[in-house]
């Protein structure tokens, strides 16, 4: 099976050896995917909804992987019982779902080894919430698709003695922890300090849309233009710190 560029790159943060928890399979893709390479062991796909999951079903018959994934309806981690698995996936969610997820995971957290998350929003918070509540971060990535830039990271879970160290090759030499600053935390510490150059790509062209909207605003002087012009000023500015950790 062909996964999407996002997909693909979600998957690949899965370690090796891993039994996965697809936390909102929707289709099942990576799932399968991952089981038809020999990457992992077997999965739980599960999802809230039982249309996503009836296709998800149908998808694993399809390549006769019945005995190796397993399908369960659920919101986030609730169907699946402590050391079950000891990865977790939560793709393409926004950012207030997947932190309420990990909250109300606990019990199933602790038992995990490590998370994969993707979240479609609100990259700031996650990340904040992450480091808050003693994740490690082990890896970041950004891949763009059709115009649109997808942030992930690897997570270890609190509380583990045998979590994996962090890979270098995708961050550089940093360590993890609430030193994270105000730019580190809205773009990814380790894609800023590896040089990621898809971000590089995500921030010159958030500095030049909103620079050509700012021209595109002189003359104006409304209170509420006014407002809005300090606002992408603003923006443009958080924008040129992260591009300075590509001068050094």
């Amino acid at each position: 099976m062909e996964l999407s560029k996002r997909l693909q790159a979600v998957a690949g943060l899965v370690t090796a050896g891993s039994v996965l928890a697809d936390i909102g399979t929707d289709h099942a893709y990576i799932p399968i995917c991952l089981v038809q390479s020999g990457r992992i062991k077997g999965a739980v796909a599960m999802d809230i909804n039982r249309g996503p999951l009836k296709r998800a079903e149908e998808n694993i018959r399809e390549h006769g992987l019945e005995d190796r994934i397993h399908t369960r309806l659920s919101d986030g981690f609730e169907a699946l019982e402590p050391g079950e698995a000891d990865c977790a996936v939560i793709a393409g969610m926004g950012g207030g779902l997947s932190v309420r997820i990990l909250k109300e995971g606990g019990s199933v957290i602790g038992t995990l080894k490590e998370c994969i998350l993707q979240p479609q929003s609100e990259i700031e918070k996650v990340r904040a919430f992450l480091l808050e509540e003693g994740f490690l971060f082990i890896a970041e990535d950004m891949v763009e698709e059709d115009g649109k830039y997808y942030p992930m990271m690897k997570v270890a879970c609190p509380g583990r003695k045998d979590a994996p160290k962090r890979e270098k090759s995708a961050a550089g030499a940093c360590p993890s922890g609430s030193d994270w600053d105000e730019t580190e935390l809205l773009y990814g510490r380790y894609l800023l300090r590896g040089k990621n150059p898809v971000l590089r790509e995500y921030l010159e062209r958030e500095i030049h849309i909103k620079q050509q909207i700012l021209k595109g605003l002189e003359g104006q002087d409304s209170p509420r233009i006014t407002e809005r012009k300090k606002e992408l000023l603003k923006e443009v500015r958080k924008a040129e710190k992260g591009l300075v950790y590509y001068a050094v």
